[in-house]
């Protein structure tokens, strides 16, 4: 495990039994309230693009916004919120999503992206993968290219990654939790 890693974990605070017993919610606003690991986070996610063309930046509602608007910032980029069906108050575009429990829909506004916009797609960990799918599906449609898809955090054994990586799109993660 390298320091950057190690101080990432450390700045997550992690809940037992939440939503549900036997399920450990990994809660990253202490990092967020942590000037250092909140820097270090948004530092390492925007390296691998500094200098390369990326036209938006679109945040996964709630704390993919957080994340989002600081990586959009540092790459001189726009930012595209993607939120629950109804939020938005302009003329959107939607589509379904899987859930753990069901199904849910999330929507942009139609003019959010241009055919051809180079994309990054953040959030703040990526579990098994449904809404982050569902986002990414939703910008392809809307001929935006994907540069790629990038977490704080990756559950690995939920497959999230996989769904993605199934679409083309390049998945980027800092750290990863065993489990749920």
């Amino acid at each position: 495990m390298t320091a950057l890693q190690s101080d990432l974990i450390s700045a997550i605070r992690s809940i037992p039994d939440d939503p549900k017993p036997g399920v450990m919610f990994r809660d990253i606003t202490t990092l967020l309230g942590n000037p250092r690991a909140f820097r270090r986070a948004i530092d390492e996610l925007v390296h691998p693009y500094a200098g390369t063309k990326v036209d938006k930046v679109a945040g996964i509602e709630a704390r993919g916004f957080i994340l989002a608007g600081a990586i959009a910032h540092q790459l001189s980029a726009g930012f595209i919120p993607i939120r629950k069906r109804g939020k938005l108050p302009h003329d959107t575009v939607r589509i379904a999503y899987s859930l753990e429990y069901g199904v849910d829909e999330m929507e942009m506004h139609r003019d959010a992206v241009v055919p051809g916009d180079k994309v990054i797609l953040v959030d703040d960990l990526i579990a098994t993968g449904g809404t982050a799918e569902g986002a990414a599906k939703l910008l392809q449609q809307m001929g935006a290219e994907i540069v790629a898809a990038c977490f704080i955090i990756d559950l690995p054994e939920l497959g999230g990654r996989r769904k993605l990586e199934a679409l083309g799109v390049n998945v980027r993660t800092l750290i990863e939790f065993e489990g749920h």
